[in-house]
Order: C-alpha cells, then sequence, then structure tokens
C-alpha cells in the first residue's frame, strides 16, 4: 500500500487520524442536533435513527475504555456474537434521544484520543514498546484501533446521513485513513462458505495510489500492505465506493456499473466476487 500519512509528533497516530476521529464525531453529532423524530428508519437496516446513533455512543465508548487499557468483552469477532452483544448492549441502553447521543459520541471519541495519548505518554515513560490492545476483532495497536474507531463511526454515519437525506462524511483522505484496520480486520472476517476452494491473487487500488494485496489460497486469505508480484485480478475502485463495499453499503455490480470500479488482469472476472469473500460484523 502506498504510504498514507507519517506520524503525528507525539508519535502517538497517523498523521491527520486524530483530527479525521474528531471531525467525524462532529459531522455525525451535527446531523443529530435537533432531530426530533429518532424514529425514522435507517435504510437497509432494522435500526431507527435512535438505535443506530445509541450503537455509536456506545461504540464510541467500549474504544475509548479499550484505549485506557480496560477489560471489554463484545463478542468473539464474528459477525454473529457481535451482532449478540449489540443486542445486549442495546436492551440495558435506553437514551434515544437525539442531542444527549450526538453529545455522547463527541464525548468519547475525544476520551478515545485522549486515551491514546495518555497510554503513549505513560508508555514512553517507562522506555517501553508501545503495546497491543485488546479488541473484538482481536489484538490492535492503538493506530488500528483509531482506524477502527474511524471506520465504524464512517459506516454508521452513512447510515444516519442518508436515513436524514443529509450529504454523509465520507471522503477519500477518510478512507485511506480507514485502510489499517480494513486490511487488519480481512482475514477475521472471510465468508468461509464464498471463498471454499478459492485460489486468487487480487491487488486492490484506490484512485490516488493506495493499494495492498490480498491471496487466497484454498479458501484461506492472506492480506498484505503490498500487491502480489502476478495477480490474477486488480481491481480499481473509486475510495468512497470502496469503503462502502467493504462496509456491505454498496454493491458491486451497481458500482462498475456505474464506472467507479474496474477489473483488469488475467481473470477480471473475479472482480464482482471480492466482495462476496467478506462479510462486515
Amino acid at each position: 500500500m502506498a504510504p498514507v500519512a507519517g506520524q503525528d509528533l507525539r508519535g502517538t497516530l497517523p498523521e491527520g487520524l486524530g483530527d479525521a476521529i474528531r471531525g467525524t464525531a462532529e459531522d455525525i453529532a451535527a446531523l443529530l442536533r435537533g432531530v426530533a423524530d429518532t424514529g425514522v428508519p435507517v435504510p437497509g437496516s432494522q435500526w431507527s435513527l435512535g438505535a443506530a446513533a445509541a450503537h455509536l455512543a456506545q461504540a464510541n465508548e467500549l474504544m475509548a475504555d479499550i484505549a485506557a487499557g480496560q477489560e471489554r468483552s463484545h463478542g468473539d469477532g464474528t459477525p454473529q456474537s457481535l451482532a449478540a452483544a449489540n443486542e445486549r448492549a442495546h436492551a440495558a441502553f435506553g437514551e434515544r434521544g437525539a442531542d444527549p447521543l450526538a453529545g455522547m459520541i463527541v464525548e468519547q471519541a475525544a476520551a478515545f484520543l485522549k486515551a491514546v495519548d495518555e497510554r503513549a505518554g505513560e508508555r514512553a515513560g517507562e522506555g517501553a514498546v508501545e503495546g497491543a490492545l485488546f479488541t473484538p476483532l482481536g489484538p490492535m495497536s492503538p493506530a488500528e484501533l483509531g482506524s477502527y474507531l474511524l471506520t465504524h463511526m464512517l459506516g454508521h454515519g452513512y447510515d444516519l446521513a442518508r436515513a436524514l437525506g443529509r450529504p454523509h462524511m465520507i471522503d477519500r483522505v477518510r478512507v485511506e485513513l480507514a485502510l489499517p484496520f480494513l486490511i487488519r480486520a480481512m482475514p477475521r472476517v472471510v465468508d468461509a462458505a464464498n471463498s471454499a476452494g478459492l485460489n486468487a491473487r487480487y491487488t486492490i487500488r484506490l484512485w490516488g495510489g493506495a493499494r495492498f494485496g490480498v491471496t487466497f489460497t484454498d479458501g484461506e486469505v492472506a492480506v498484505s500492505p503490498q500487491p502480489p508480484d502476478r495477480p490474477d485480478c486488480t481491481i480499481l475502485t473509486e475510495p468512497v465506493t470502496f469503503l462502502l463495499m467493504a462496509l456491505g453499503r454498496c454493491e458491486p455490480w451497481g458500482a462498475m456499473a456505474r464506472g467507479r470500479v474496474v477489473a483488469w488482469g488475467r481473470k477480471p472476472w473475479l472482480a464482482p466476487r471480492f466482495p462476496t469473500l467478506f462479510r462486515a460484523p
């Protein structure tokens, strides 16, 4: 993958990631503030606007707690267990008001960034190497967890914007900052049925230069920041479309018909299959 960003002054998060987390939380809060009816349905979801916003507030708190080193259990990383954990959390959390939830989303995003900074300061004082944090999708560095937080907010923020008929907050810069999490998470969300027996080498490229490789060997996946030497299929995707497909918000055939995805190589017909090989949690 082409370099997305460097390090900030404290070496805590990749350059721009903290601003993207803060900005995305604020954009989501701006959508919610003043909304009187949070029972509005979210397109393509069983959740209402209020339920989706409540989920965001809870998820931001969960990631802030993890960044602070607290042990939090939330499923085992499979889509089924994460869905069950989300339902249990919903049942225990009654807030559905737009303004309170907007405040919580912003506050917990800020709490996450504060926890990451404090952790980095403590470990620097100890002369230790930055350690792993234990998340619902396995151990991650603080930078990967930050990318996870951003990706999660972008996906549900997109849903809230659609529910309200407002512009979404996803752009190329934020998509590239989401890539470290997506690359880390891909092996954990492979759809075993759809990938069974598959042998294929993919190069995934985003408009603007970012790229990475995905190789299937008898259905087992390996994801690399570097593309394979001889890919069977190269997929070039408009960045926002890539993220929406990765999060299950966009169908590949429609994206290809609109010219947002193009493919070439020895086996270009593998391109529409690629999004079906993963199941977003």
